[in-house]
């Protein structure tokens, strides 16, 4: 796991919704280094290499994070936080992919650092548009700094 670079890291506590979001992906063909976490303590573990991801390398970067922010022991805006005051982290894109449409939320989400806030569809057919225009645009369109390009090649 650690020698693949990793171009998406799904942070998700619900199976469902991550289930759709992987299939979404796999059908556009850009699921192959994905990583998904089940919830933001894990996801702080596996970043900055600690508790059961201790001796991970921690400069095999993901080139996006998408990222719930309701979610058990740590919840997604502590996890921005974290990746946004954290010099080697703070440049990774985030995108909040949430169910929540709350302008607090959002407000907030955009004040800690998110690089986009995007409210989960509930029909599904438009869940599998969301999803796949997301990961076009980050992995294929979207252009980052050259010291990012460095470490993905």
């Amino acid at each position: 796991m650690e020698n693949k670079k990793i171009e998406i890291l799904l942070i998700e506590d619900n199976l469902k919704d991550a289930e759709l979001t992987i299939r979404a992906l796999r059908k556009s063909n850009m699921n192959n280094h994905l990583i998904h976490l089940k919830n933001g303590a894990e996801a702080l573990e596996f970043l900055f290499g600690t508790g059961k991801y201790e001796g991970r390398n921690i400069s095999n970067k993901p080139t996006v994070i998408l990222l719930d922010l309701k979610m058990p022991k740590v919840d997604g805006f502590e996890v921005m936080i974290q990746i946004k005051v954290n010099e080697s982290t703070k440049s990774i894109p985030v995108v909040v992919l949430t169910s929540s449409k709350e302008a607090s939320d959002i407000e907030r989400a955009y004040l800690l650092g998110a690089n986009s806030y995007i409210v989960k569809p509930v029909e599904f057919e438009e869940y599998m548009k969301v999803v796949t225009d997301l990961g076009l645009y980050w992995l294929l369109k979207n252009q980052l700094p050259v010291y990012i390009n460095k470490q993905k090649s």
